[in-house]
């Protein structure tokens, strides 16, 4: 398990990673969400503390237990499915940060659950996102997550729980003394990076596995971001394509949990844009009806690359969070299906609106599930020049 000197080193690369997410400056007074399930009770004491320390209101949320979230899907009414508590769109507009500590009990329990219930309340309280991503792109809100073990997740993971504890302790280099320096180290490298692929005029990229052909338009006025503190461990660089380029075959070797349900062997094959098939080796109805969710769940919101002289990560962990930064033999691209992230447009982007965004085919739904590939690789690109540039292979970035 976390020691709490591991508890206090996780708190400070947290808050670390908080300013890093944020464009805007933290200043005193701010109002920071503090989510937590109740096995990561310690860490959100612990973050309470430090929050006041620094003069900013911290504002503390417990999660729903597994059996309560049950109970609202096998008990609501079409009414109390989609309802929305009173202070929640005041609070949501009001926030400047917000840190999520995820520490399941259950990773399985909504496996009974129509996911169309499931989806319709996403749907709800999407508007909730909105108003943080709106705050987001003004520089006005920064947010971060980690997770913590539990026996759900170690069981899940065929790990022991110490074993799951480890490889949280390796990714996050909560056995170093200062962790935030080597995070700095890595921040540096990844910025030299992005650097570089966005000094390249693509007119789209190639990627080719054994189970993987896949063309992805970047599309304008786009740019690769990551290891922005966003996410703890994140090693991942990436960018929100237009959708409307992708074409192809994509293939997911890697085990996904979402929402209770266990999906596996996930295949794509994109037309115009759209996943126009979906086949699964497990969970297949699940899939379908996730892609089903709305007009955008169809549709790729994300393509992501992760380099494995970053990624200490050599497990399959049970959770997208450590999934998706997967290091291993040969590192990891990951797509996902619904959400663009705004913040992948390289104008201003507190100036994107609604229509500008859909103009330049940024993605929009109230899903975004990642999907990883781990199979060896490579992702050429296709200048606009003519030239062709590898620019990931064996795992690793070419620069």
């Amino acid at each position: 398990m976390l020691t709490e000197k591991h508890l206090d080193k996780y708190a400070d690369v947290l808050l670390w990673g908080l300013k890093k997410a944020r464009t805007g400056k933290f200043k005193k007074n701010d109002i920071i969400l503090i989510r937590y399930s109740m096995p990561a009770k310690r860490l959100a004491e612990i973050l309470f503390a430090k929050i006041l320390d620094m003069g900013m209101n911290p504002v503390q949320r417990v999660e729903p237990t597994f059996t309560m979230e049950q109970r609202f899907f096998e008990r609501s009414n079409p009414r109390q499915l989609v309802f929305q508590p009173p202070g929640d769109k005041e609070l949501f507009s009001n926030l400047n940060g917000s840190i999520f500590l995820h520490a399941p009990e259950s990773i399985t329990h909504l496996s009974g659950i129509d996911p169309q219930k499931i989806a319709r309340a996403a749907v709800a309280r999407k508007y909730l996102r909105d108003i943080l991503e709106q705050r987001e792109m003004a520089g006005a809100f920064g947010w971060t997550l980690c997770i913590l073990p539990t026996e759900e997740l170690a069981g899940h993971a065929r790990l022991t729980l110490e074993e799951y504890a480890a490889q949280i302790v390796n990714a996050c280099f909560l056995d170093k003394k200062s962790p935030t320096l080597e995070w700095m180290q890595i921040f540096k490298n990844a910025v030299s990076i992005k650097k570089w692929l966005n000094g390249m005029r693509v007119e789209y990229y190639h990627i080719v596995s054994q189970n993987v052909d896949l063309k992805i338009v970047p599309g304008e006025n786009r740019r690769w971001i990551g290891l922005s503190g966003h996410n703890i461990p994140s090693f991942e660089i990436f960018l929100s394509p237009d959708w409307r380029g992708t074409e192809g075959i994509y293939y997911a070797d890697q085990p996904s949990y979402r929402s209770g349900n266990y999906v596996q062997g996930v295949r794509l094959e994109f037309k115009k844009g759209s996943a126009v098939k979906i086949q699964a080796e497990m969970g297949e109805d699940f899939a379908r009806k996730q892609i089903s969710m709305d007009k955008g769940a169809n549709k790729l919101g994300e393509f992501s690359l992760t380099d494995k002289r970053f990624s200490k990560i050599d497990k399959f962990m049970a959770s997208t969070l450590f999934d998706e930064n997967y290091g291993g033999k040969y590192g990891n691209c990951h797509i996902a299906l619904g959400s663009s992230y705004a913040d992948t447009y390289s104008g201003d982007p507190g100036k994107l609106t609604k229509d500008r965004k859909a103009e330049l085919g940024f993605n929009d739904s109230a899903l975004h599930w990642d999907l990883v590939n781990t199979e060896k690789k490579r992702v050429v690109a296709h200048l606009s020049s003519g030239e062709k540039v590898t620019i990931y292979e064996n795992g690793k970035f070419t620069y």
